[in-house]
């Protein structure tokens, strides 16, 4: 299959063919199976949130034993991953300069 260009809000969770259509933050290249994976990702993010939003009703609960937020987290996680998969040589370069920072302040990946 023909891999076209895409862009990318995980804030927003949109898949854009057109750059100019709404606000991105990264770029891909995929066809159109893994542009659906990728929908299928948000779907599966955007239930997790609305899964912590009924959750954090109940505030006994705290968040590192919540599996509500053990989801969402994974599936985020999921998201970028894939992207970093996907990505242009610039997407990946910015998703690595992320992880970078985020190792440097203490929060390297659990495994």
């Amino acid at each position: 299959m023909e891999k076209k260009k895409y862009y990318i809000s995980v804030q927003g969770q949109t898949i854009m063919e057109q750059q100019g259509d709404a606000a991105y933050e990264l770029e891909i290249e995929a066809n159109s199976e893994e542009i659906e994976k990728l929908r299928k990702l948000f779907v599966m993010l955007k239930e997790s949130d609305h899964n912590c939003f009924f959750r954090a009703q109940y505030l006994a609960i705290p968040y590192h034993h919540d599996n509500s937020n053990d989801r969402y987290d994974y599936y985020l996680k999921e998201i970028y991953n894939y992207i970093y998969e996907l990505g242009t040589d610039e997407t990946k370069q910015h998703l690595a300069s992320i992880t970078d920072s985020l190792n440097t302040m203490g929060w390297a990946e659990e495994k």
